[in-house]
């Protein structure tokens, strides 16, 4: 068995998404076609890999922890032979970082199969959980998705679709699932507030669905249309059936998508996410204008902003720092006498470019603030006279509780600081971020204060849940 290289998870102070997922109905290489969708969709999820297959009334799945390209070669794709597939990459937010919590999750009820696979994240997990184990259910894993499937194989009495219907009606929260049966049947099922992307595409008459529309493009799929809030459709030999799981509650998808985790080729809400990306940097040139000899990102984030601030303002835009793109293997740590080594061996600056410049440097957001002021601090060292920096989004003063990996609300450096206290904290001359307002407006989107979760911003968090429900406390689930 190969060995599986952890990504090297030291020099990001960025959120982590929790989940990508893709699926597709009755394909002569199901299995290949979902690993390259998973392949498109890796920037959801590094820690774990895994593909479904249904295959003579069973289901099988391999899985593994790690990325896409190490956990699967021709050898093990080989082996999933089957008409319908789906997959998942994972970076937890509930459930340890065990093989055990990679998915999709598989389970045997009755003589059939059933897998799963989840984006986002339940926020009545636990109450569920001690419900169901009270009438005796038993859990194999800490994830919040087992707990779906426990609901869904109690109401399947009632057939498939009511038993989906039931299902969904129990669950609170963020969730995207993709469901595969032994019959080959795949089901997408998205919640009513449809806060996690999932869409569906046709690659030459087979269903497909998949987080973003990148993984689609990959595939060569053609995009069909976003599932709506609180849809549920069901692929199979009959063709496809789309079913409202319940009354759609007020939409609050994630403008976190937007900012941060979708890739850059996707179109989200009928919006490219590179050029929705391009209209924040333009918004932030409007709302905060300074004199500076070029705009910078730090590769990747902000890059697109910093296109959209540099266009706006007419101020130069230069890759001024260069990423090592090799970076995220395993590798041996550094001696204590290499200053900022983490910071160094990931991006590298272009000394000429900077030295006696006056710089703004573009971020799509900052979390803890520890990156960014190393990041600072070695910038300095190179003789830069002045440093500013834009923000791409507003101050993250409030933890996510439907499936981004925020840090609780005392890591998270603006909860707590005025912007003024930030700037000098972080060493700069000015430091500005964009307003939630013009935030909104830049989407371009109709209606967007109600169209969009802006709960990391503002507190005002569009599901409940019991604050008891800490990161700790469902990780005990």
């Amino acid at each position: 068995m190969r060995k599986i290289y952890r990504p090297f998870s030291g020099f990001t102070d960025k959120p982590r998404e929790a989940c990508g997922l893709f699926g597709i109905y009755e394909h002569p290489e199901s299995a290949k076609i979902c690993y390259f969708g998973l392949y498109a969709l890796q920037h959801r999820g590094q820690e774990s890999a895994g593909i479904a297959v249904g295959k003579d009334k069973k289901i099988e799945a391999h899985k593994g922890m790690g990325l896409v390209c190490d956990v699967f070669d021709l050898a093990s794709l080989d082996q999933l032979k089957g008409g319908s597939a789906i997959g998942h990459v994972r970076y937890s937010t509930t459930g340890s970082s065990i093989i055990s919590n990679a998915q999709p999750f598989v389970i045997h009820h009755r003589k059939k199969s059933y897998a799963v696979a989840h984006n986002g994240n339940l926020v009545n997990a636990l109450a569920l959980k001690n419900e169901l184990e009270e009438t005796g259910s038993i859990f194999q894993t800490t994830m919040d998705s087992e707990i779906f499937l426990h609901l869904f194989v109690r109401n399947l009495k009632f057939g498939l679709e009511q038993a989906l219907v039931n299902t969904v009606s129990r669950l609170k929260g963020a969730f995207s699932f993709i469901l595969l049966t032994s019959r080959g049947e795949v089901v997408g099922i998205k919640d009513p507030n449809g806060f996690r992307p999932l869409c569906l595409g046709n690659l030459n008459g087979n269903y497909v669905l998949a987080s973003e529309t990148c993984a689609l493009d990959l595939v060569e799929a053609k995009f069909v249309r976003e599932l709506d809030p609180g849809e549920i459709v069901i692929i199979g030999e009959n063709g496809i059936k789309s079913i409202k799981s319940s009354t759609t509650a007020k939409r609050t998808f994630c403008i976190f998508e937007f900012i941060y985790f979708a890739r850059p080729d996707s179109t989200i809400f009928g919006r490219n996410v590179y050029q929705m990306r391009k209209a924040h940097g333009r918004r932030l040139a409007e709302e905060s204008p300074v004199e500076a000899d070029l705009v910078m990102p730090f590769p990747d984030s902000g890059t697109y902003a910093a296109l959209g601030y540099s266009e706006a303002s007419g101020i130069p835009f230069e890759m001024a720092m260069i990423r090592n793109h090799y970076v995220g293997r395993t590798f041996i740590q550094p001696t204590q006498s290499m200053r900022d080594f983490g910071v160094r061996v990931k991006l590298n600056p272009v000394k000429e470019l900077l030295k006696s410049k006056d710089i703004i440097i573009i971020e799509d957001s900052i979390i803890r603030g520890t990156t960014v002021k190393t990041r600072v601090k070695a910038l300095r060292e190179f003789g830069i006279k002045r440093v500013h920096m834009r923000v791409s989004s507003p101050p993250l003063r409030f933890p996510c509780h439907y499936g981004i990996d925020f840090p609780t609300k005392g890591e998270l450096i603006a909860a707590n600081k005025s912007v003024e206290e930030l700037r000098n904290l972080l060493g700069l001359d000015s430091l500005h971020y964009i307003s939630l307002d013009g935030l909104l407006k830049s989407t371009g989107v109709d209606n967007p204060e109600n169209n969009f979760c802006k709960a990391c911003f503002d507190g005002c968090y569009p599901v409940e849940f019991d604050e008891s429900l800490s990161k700790d406390c469902l990780e005990r689930i």
